[in-house]
């Protein structure tokens, strides 16, 4: 170390430069406290706008200056501040411009969150183990509740999100608060409280147990064995909105739905009912567009009637229509004589034709009809007729009745007269 140092140098040689001996220091801190492990009270808190933090911790002897980079600053799972007892890790550097050395802070949590957080791992596992965080035992919450409770402080910023949400997407919808205290002692009996009373009351469909974001500390009560058991035991199904996304309690494990943040929360059990409010307004929208469309429609066509000949001159259109009405009253008579008169040419031609077809005119005239004493049908084919059959031949002036004889060859007559 004194060789390192410069020291038990011989007289006569070069002496080291100031920026030479901080280097040496500083390669031997950094060398020698890679990493160390503090705790203390923050003092001085300032973040830079590059987004690095500089601040000191302290304790009744001593004090130590620190720097968190940015990117440290931005996983910091609590808000720092002047007063917060912390532990910190890190390593021991040199800025050489001041000659001071600082702790450059990797990692920082508040103090005692170590055993709150061994606390909190041990009491989820025992539960888990009893099957209090079973997927089975979970209920669906309702897509159109009727009210819905919330157990949070009535001062805090959680119910009046809530209520914002709630007012903006479903306002119809009334929102009941059983008012309990979110942190410190005596916390976690009223938020069981405030559990049962909305559960016993018979209003509300679904709860929301929430309260802001916070430290392991802050959110302490949400991590008790009670709050989870009177979660899990609800008759109603409970939705747990405790802190930001990025924290969990054995609150969240235990409810029937976590959601990252309370307005997330009036979110989902306004959804259902946002759903139809947003079809009820697309519907109104479009029967709106309806009607609009149909009355200048309908006014169009008024419109044209109005603006018509037969409306603007309607005496000149009722004149007309009564000339031509007279004309055809006196063209009438002439068009029904008219077909008249064809009508009785028309029954003169057919009755002519009648008379020429009597069959009395033409027996008059040397013929005879012949037909089939049996049935009296007329003989049209005399090769047709057998020996024997008697027939009965009409004349102008009267009948014959005859008889078929057998054909001989000469040619004599074949029929006989018995008449």
């Amino acid at each position: 170390m004194r060789n390192v140092l410069g020291e038990g140098k011989k007289s006569g040689e070069e002496p080291l430069t100031i920026s030479q001996l901080t280097a040496r220091l500083r390669a031997t801190l950094e060398q020698g406290f890679p990493s160390v492990h503090v705790t203390g009270e923050i003092s001085g808190w300032m973040v830079a706008a590059s987004g690095h933090a500089y601040f000191t911790l302290k304790d009744a002897g001593a004090a130590l200056s620190c720097v968190m980079w940015r990117s440290a600053v931005g996983a910091l799972a609590f808000p720092p501040g002047d007063g917060i007892q912390v532990d910190a890790r890190g390593g021991i550097s040199v800025f050489e411009k001041r000659g001071n050395y600082q702790l450059t802070v990797s990692s920082m949590r508040r103090a005692g969150e170590g055993d709150l957080h061994k606390k909190f791992l041990e009491l989820k596992d025992r539960l888990g183990r009893e099957g209090l965080f079973d997927a089975s035992r979970k209920r669906a919450i309702p897509s159109l509740p009727r009210a819905i409770g919330v157990v949070t402080s009535p001062t805090g910023a959680v119910i009046h999100d809530i209520r914002n949400v709630m007012k903006r997407r479903a306002p119809w919808v009334p929102v009941y608060l059983a008012p309990a205290k979110v942190q410190g002692a005596g916390a976690a009996a009223e938020i069981v409280a405030g559990i049962r009373l909305l559960a016993e009351s018979g209003r509300v469909d679904v709860i929301i147990v929430g309260r802001g974001g916070g430290s392991l500390e802050d959110l302490w009560e949400f991590n008790s064995e009670g709050v989870a058991r009177a979660v899990a035991g609800s008759p109603i199904p409970i939705i747990s909105a405790v802190g930001h996304e990025v924290d969990f309690t054995i609150c969240d494990f235990a409810s029937d739905l976590r959601a990252p943040t309370p307005s997330a929360a009036a979110e989902i059990v306004s959804a259902g009912h946002h759903a139809i409010a947003d079809r009820l307004a697309t519907a109104a929208r479009t029967l709106d567009r309806i009607v609009v469309e149909g009355i200048r429609t309908r006014r169009a066509r008024v419109e044209a009637i109005l603006s018509s000949y037969a409306l603007r001159r309607p005496e000149r259109e009722l004149r007309e229509m009564s000339q031509r009405l007279d004309t055809a009253q006196r063209r009438l008579p002439q068009a029904m004589d008219r077909r008249l008169e064809r009508a009785r040419l028309r029954i003169t031609s057919l009755t002519g034709a009648l008379v020429g077809h009597d069959p009395e005119l033409i027996l008059k005239k040397g013929y005879a009809i012949v037909r089939r004493e049996r049935g009296g049908s007329i003989v049209r084919d005399p090769d047709k007729l057998r020996p024997g059959v008697i027939l009965r031949t009409q004349v102008a002036d009267g009948k014959i009745r005859s008889r078929v004889l057998p054909a001989i060859n000469s040619q004599e007559d074949l029929f006989s007269s018995e008449s």
